[in-house]
């Protein structure tokens, strides 16, 4: 009989299997038994132990866990109540971070608890679906000085005013008590800080594509604005598809009582690009800046002692404001009065320059005397 080769010595095994090792002198034989019971060694399992689940079956009525014990784990019964809050956001072969309450309950089973991932886990889910730029589906409450606030299971979160669609921009107390699908934009565990888009999640808007239209504007320059809302704090505005904010010191030169008198929601308007901020892709704009500052050089064009006249334009505690122009009020404090003045808002009147600083933009005034005052430098 013909030798065999060395490669024709291997054993054959069947298809898709493993090749075997060819069989030398120096190899021990393994008991098969021992070999896996080895490998299939269940883990000890300890009370209050923190340990991994792999999700088998999750319904109302309850749950199965593999934790690499010699029989599945269940779910307390008390928890069982609160799970259809995250049944949509849980799936079979999901991992969760579980506490063992009894290593073997009289059934056989183990039984843990989900404490810690109601608690924690839901703020993963949240982190998870923000990176992936998945949709959440959430409970709108009231409408508040914010936003319209939301709930996700059991986190407080907002959806900023100018982050709701064209439908409810104006009525945002329309939502109330809705559900409604939602991107997440900001989630801070930390700081216990949710906030959300309708728009985005409706208009389909991607965070990648968001960020392309952010990095292309440009600080210092002007654009125009769609305005989407006003609230006692500024305007709010969308620039080329970016959120931003005309806050109310920015709106003029002038003091301004109410944002609502300077635009209309639904118009353009130019606006001039003050900060970018990168962290949430919001800008800082700028009405007044699209006009020369007039207090720039103020000292000049109007040096001490110089005769100005002036709208008497409000009435203080410490004295009266007169607007000499646009954007440049200074002040009669009530030190300079004698009290027989009989002084009324809207009285056109002249007065003299005492003093002014451009960098505090300040002007103290006096009003014409027949006599200098004490006071008077």
């Amino acid at each position: 009989m013909a030798k065999k080769t060395k490669k024709e010595a291997t054993v054959k095994t069947p298809l898709l299997s493993k090749p075997v090792a060819p069989v030398t002198k120096n190899a021990r034989s393994v008991n098969p038994m021992e070999a896996l019971l080895k490998k299939s060694r269940p883990t000890q399992l300890k009370k209050a132990q923190e340990i991994d689940a792999k999700i088998i079956s999750l319904s109302k009525k309850g749950g199965l866990f593999d934790i690499g014990a010699k029989a599945y784990a269940v779910l307390g019964a008390l928890e069982v109540r609160e799970i259809s809050t995250y049944l949509p956001y849980l799936k079979v072969g999901s991992v969760v971070r579980v506490r063992v309450i009894t290593p073997e309950a009289k059934d056989g089973f183990p039984v843990v608890s989900m404490r810690k991932f109601f608690q924690k886990g839901k703020w993963e889910i949240l982190k998870e679906k923000k990176d992936k730029e998945e949709e959440i589906e959430v409970v709108c409450g009231e409408y508040g000085k914010g936003g319209v606030f939301i709930d996700f299971m059991g986190i407080r979160g907002v959806i900023p005013k100018i982050q709701l669609t064209d439908d409810f921009i104006n009525e945002p107390e329309k939502l109330s008590n809705q559900k409604i699908k939602v991107k997440i934009l900001e989630v801070d565990e930390e700081k216990n800080r949710l906030v959300v888009s309708q728009k985005a999640s409706v208009l389909k808007i991607s965070q990648k594509e968001l960020m392309a239209r952010f990095h292309k504007i440009k600080e210092g320059k002007t654009y125009k604005a769609k305005v989407l809302g006003v609230s006692d704090f500024g305007i709010f505005c969308e620039v080329e598809g970016v959120e931003g904010l005309i806050h109310i010191s920015e709106i003029s030169w002038e003091k301004v009582r109410s944002a609502a008198e300077h635009v209309t929601v639904g118009e353009t308007i130019d606006v001039v690009v003050v900060e970018k901020n990168p962290t949430d892709a919001k800008l800082n704009l700028s009405l007044k800046r699209l006009t020369a500052d007039p207090w720039k050089d103020i000292e000049k064009k109007y040096p001490k002692d110089k005769e100005a006249e002036g709208e008497l334009v409000r009435k203080e505690k410490y004295g009266f404001f007169v607007r000499l122009e646009p954007g440049i009020e200074g002040l009669i404090h009530v030190s300079k009065l004698t009290g027989a003045e009989n002084l009324e808002i809207g009285q056109h009147l002249k007065v003299f320059v005492e003093r002014v600083n451009e960098k505090d933009r300040r002007m103290s005034l006096l009003l014409p005397q027949k006599a200098t005052p004490v006071t008077y430098r």
